[in-house]
């Protein structure tokens, strides 16, 4: 996508959008644009109040170029978990990274959902919400960097 393509209308004005989110089947056709903070934190809001097969999303910076595919060079997940007030984040580019929450690795797994379809972090990769919500902001604002706001680990299976 080049950067004629990253502003759209919403019926009553120009929105930069510099995010496209993912998290609904509908989305496939018509992803969600986020460009600003309130943005993020409608996207938590929507995961925490959704379905339990719905609580993930797929972000892609509109910031980075594009491969020679035509596909993003990186993905952003982000999950939320209503029950326990905890989620995870996951970067990937070059290589491949997921929160790291204080909580020991008991070996287990936990799966957060993206329109239905399972994705497994780590049971060490969960983090508060408020953690979740800062990455997700720092994401956004630096034009799809990696977030420094929190601690990451490299997953032994990914």
């Amino acid at each position: 996508m080049d950067v004629r393509e990253r502003a759209s209308w919403d019926g009553r004005k120009m929105i930069n959008a510099r995010v496209k989110a993912f998290y609904l089947q509908q989305h496939a056709d018509s992803p969600v644009l986020l460009s600003t903070e309130r943005d993020v934190d409608s996207l938590i809001d929507v995961l925490l109040e959704g379905s339990e097969w719905e609580n993930a999303a797929e972000l892609h910076s509109l910031d980075r170029n594009l491969l020679p595919s035509g596909f993003p060079d990186h993905e952003f997940l982000v999950g939320v978990n209503r029950e326990r007030y905890v989620g995870v984040v996951s970067y990937m580019d070059e290589k491949n990274f997921v929160s790291l929450g204080s909580s020991a690795d008991s070996g287990e797994d936990v799966s957060y959902f993206i329109a239905g379809n399972p994705t497994e972090f780590p049971l060490s990769s969960e983090i508060p919400l408020e953690h979740v919500r800062r990455a997700v902001k720092e994401f956004l604002s630096s034009g799809g960097v990696r977030p420094e706001c929190i601690q990451w680990q490299e997953p032994e299976i990914w």
